[in-house]
């Protein structure tokens, strides 16, 4: 070992280094590390499930270098396989024209002169992209590696061990110290991990541990001193790190993002690529000089060619871009042949007796669709499932307080539960009432505490399942012969009856003002600030599934994983309020008396609808609203029987027999796929229903009502634009990387899945990384694929010019557009037009004349 290599060690660990180590600074070190976890999109827990685009921090970048970075660091695929491609070629999905037309939209193919020919050939291959190696792949040069774990899989495997111990605040009984951070933690977790080095093939890994840094800080600088990399491809060689923990990575960064809203710090993300590169220090410990050398020749070599190797692979995706583009040529060709056939006549306004606002969610579009089939005296709205209130909620007499909005904003107001009379001459015990049903409350949960913590303690384990074990037949048997029970209330779970039908949630702690300024704003964005009917719906939705660890994942995205029911509640009270009446009446706001505004919610899962606080509505609102459920009855039954055959259901069933089965599959414990969720989701329109209306779009379109007449400022459309249509993306490229990667980028076979700390996430089986994303049987129904990767196609009825202000105003929209993450059209007069690389274009001129 020479002297020069011997002067980079820190005490007590082995020389292997670089012989200009010293030329680096920790300045360049720290710019490099922060950038890599800049790259890592975040992932909400279970119970808040918001579907996140995982390369949404790389948006700045177009696809498909996106695509050749995710498969050169971390084996990762980013267009749809080419053998699905293949599948869709071969059966007519694409068709030669909507080849062609991929063909003619991308510049680069039109350079080359890429052919249908060669473009068809291609598919026959798998796509040529190699992965490069890290530290820790050259090191693992063992001639019996093949009997044992890889290095990389052993190493993952401690690591996501490791942190599923130290972020677990629910789960276990005993809860470790957490207090010196997680690179701390892992230190010392792994000096009394004795089975790491038998699984590793490696028996006295232990005796190396005391060479490992003792900080994080140390940890980073220690190691990227030593690999000797061109200070290029640091942060490109420290996010490939990052991917081999991927899942843990991107629940740091969910940390790290929720620290961001609370304008703090979180430092956990740095931590956890400190142990990751730890690792490869820790392995030195394990070679000889002759070892390491070799070892470092080869990484350097491979990275010192990595930006070629990322220049090859971007050109070789080409083709996969040409295919990705097809496919979504063949599905906008029929979205724009569908949206040129719209029922345009509309209903005159004075014939509207009833507004129904639905969620944008694409769950909503057949319902929609059917309600107004069913009675044209109903005029539906779509708007952000959270209704505009930027809310955070606490059930009554709990400290369980979520946010019910949207991840890309923070609460701004409360909410929590109230009991409320239906006589209003009872009001003033209303108060007394609380506090009784808060008490008996805390008491359900004190003794439910005292149950579970019998179960679990070790010394009564096996006496507790003999006493007890009988009592869980009827669990079991419920989930053997499922019943059709409705939806459950789980934020009323502990409460007595008696005080259930009146808790109900309210906004708090706002002045009237603060409340009148809340409700015009509400108002406004939904297009009723104008000709509002006698009764208004403001129809959430929510889903129901039994023994389901993704359960929220179906819930309404738009409300944090929640359903939309708090939302509705809180909104329809505020609005009905008589002093916010009087106030939004002086802000211009001409409110008829007779309007009430009444809460709902959308089963989508058995397609029921249900009302809320019904007992507080005037004796005429109410006879509408009974009027009102035949209406909902026979539109429910029509999309029961459109959704039938995806679920492998007969749709010729009568209405009962099918609800009835709907119901059965909510309620059974052994259903891996309750509904398909937002599968197949392809397009946003955002435009006045006309546009839409009669229009089969197949449950396939967010529809966000927009009337450019009434938002003159184009402050309307550049909310929806920066707000609801980010998350409408962050929905699709979810669906979209799920089903590209299902191992990488989805959450695996649900069968096998294990909650981990109570909420965080899923392991499938009992180890590797944490699983992100949509589990198969969300996405594939055994045979094929449900939902086709497609990127999302946003419609929009706005003048060029306000669209572009925003497209010019906000960089995330025009990145979004000009990377290729996202289609935008728009209508005017002549047709569709489509925005490419800022210019407007006609949408398939020849083929829709």
């Amino acid at each position: 070992m020479t002297d020069t290599l011997t002067t980079c060690a820190q005490p007590g660990a082995k020389g292997h280094a670089h012989p200009d180590c010293g030329d680096v600074s920790n300045s360049q070190i720290e710019h490099a590390c922060s950038q890599a976890c800049q790259a890592i999109a975040p992932a909400w827990p279970l119970d808040r499930a918001i579907a996140v685009n995982p390369h949404w921090s790389r948006i700045g970048m177009p696809v498909r270098r996106v695509a050749a970075r995710m498969a050169v660091l971390g084996g990762i695929q980013v267009f749809p396989a080419r053998d699905q491609q293949q599948r869709a070629w071969s059966e007519g999905r694409i068709s030669p024209v909507d080849l062609a037309h991929a063909l003619r939209q991308l510049p680069e193919a039109r350079a080359l002169g890429l052919t249908p020919r060669q473009c068809a050939d291609a598919l026959q291959s798998s796509t040529p992209v190699a992965q490069l190696p890290l530290l820790i792949d050259v090191l693992d040069n063992d001639p019996q590696r093949q009997t044992r774990l890889s290095w990389r899989q052993a190493i993952t495997h401690q690591v996501s061990q490791t942190c599923a111990a130290y972020f677990d605040e629910h789960q276990a009984d005993w809860q470790p110290q957490r207090t010196q951070g997680l690179y701390a933690f892992w230190r010392d977790t792994l000096q009394h991990d004795h089975g790491i080095g038998l699984l590793m093939g490696l028996p006295h890994l232990g005796r190396a541990i005391d060479a490992l840094p003792a900080t994080a800080g140390e940890a980073e600088r220690w190691v990227m001193k030593r690999l000797g990399l061109p200070q290029a491809v640091w942060a490109d060689y420290l996010e490939a790190v990052l991917l081999t923990v991927n899942g843990w990575a991107s629940w740091c960064a969910y940390l790290g993002w929720q620290a961001g809203l609370e304008d703090r710090q979180d430092s956990r993300l740095r931590e956890l690529l400190a142990i990751r590169l730890a690792w490869g220090a820790l392995l030195l410990e394990c070679k000889d000089d002759v070892a390491a050398k070799q070892a470092f020749a080869a990484l350097q070599g491979a990275w010192s060619q990595a930006p070629t190797v990322l220049k090859d692979a971007e050109q070789a995706l080409l083709i996969d871009e040409v295919w990705q583009v097809a496919l979504e040529v063949g599905y906008q060709l029929d979205l724009a042949r569908r949206l040129g056939s719209a029922s345009s006549s509309g209903l005159a306004r004075q014939e509207i007796e009833v507004q129904a606002a639905f969620c944008i969610d694409v769950r909503s579009e057949p319902l929609r669709r059917a309600l107004e089939a069913a009675w044209p005296a109903v005029q539906t709205l779509g708007f952000a499932g959270f209704f505009g209130l930027p809310v955070a909620y606490t059930p009554l007499a709990t400290q369980a307080r979520r946010p019910q909005l949207p991840g890309l904003l923070a609460p701004a107001f409360e909410v929590t539960d109230c009991i409320v009379s239906a006589d209003s001459a009872r009001r003033e015990a209303d108060a007394v009432l609380k506090s009784a049903a808060s008490r008996s409350r805390q008491t359900h949960f004190a003794l439910a505490d005292q149950w579970q913590a019998a179960s679990r303690w070790p010394g009564a384990a096996f006496s507790f399942v003999e006493a007890a074990g009988l009592g869980y037949l009827g669990k079991l048997g419920s989930w053997l012969l499922p019943s059709k029970q409705d939806r459950a209330r789980d934020d009323l779970d502990g409460l007595p009856t008696r005080y259930r039908p009146i808790c109900r949630p309210q906004l708090v702690g706002l002045d009237l003002d603060a409340k009148v300024a809340l409700a015009a704003r509400v108002l406004h964005a939904m297009g009723l600030a104008q000709h509002i009917a006698p009764l208004v719906l403001l129809v959430g939705h929510g889903s129901q599934s039994a023994n389901n660890a993704h359960a929220a994942a179906l819930d309404c995205g738009a409300c944090c994983g929640q359903t939309g029911e708090v939302n509705a509640r809180s909104l329809a009270q505020l609005l009905n309020e008589p002093a916010v009446r009087q106030g939004l009446q002086a802000r211009g706001i001409e409110m008829p008396e007779s309007t009430v505004f009444v809460a709902a919610l959308h089963n989508t899962t058995t397609d029921d609808i249900e009302g809320f606080d019904l007992d507080l509505l005037p004796q005429a609102a109410r006879a509408r609203w009974e009027r009102l459920q035949g209406r909902f009855a026979h539109a429910c039954d029509q999309v029961r029987r459109e959704r039938a055959p995806s679920l492998q259901l007969d749709p010729r069933a009568l209405p009962d027999v099918l609800l009835g089965q709907l119901r059965r599959r909510a309620n059974d414990g052994a259903q891996t796929r309750p509904e398909w969720g937002l599968a197949g989701n392809a397009a946003f329109l955002i435009a006045p229903r006309h546009r839409s209306h009669g229009v089969v779009l197949g449950g396939r379109s967010f529809l966000h009502d927009y009337d450019t007449s009434q938002d003159g400022d184009g402050s309307v459309l550049e909310l929806l634009m920066t707000a609801p249509m980010l998350v409408t993306h962050w929905i699709n490229w979810q669906y979209h990387a799920s089903t590209c990667d299902p191992i990488r980028l989805g959450s695996g076979n649900k069968l096998l899945h294990n909650v981990v700390g109570g909420n965080l996430g899923v392991f499938e089986g009992n180890g590797g990384d944490l699983r992100i994303g949509l589990s198969r049987q969300s996405l594939n129904d055994g045979e094929r694929w449900v939902h086709e990767p497609l990127r999302l196609t946003v419609v929009i009825d706005a003048p060029q010019m306000a669209i572009e202000a925003v497209i010019g105003k906000h960089a995330v929209v025009r990145q979004l557009l000009e990377n290729g993450w996202l289609h935008l059209w728009r209508f005017e007069e002549s047709g569709l037009v489509r925005y490419e690389h800022g210019r407007w274009s006609p949408v398939f001129l020849c083929e829709l004349q």
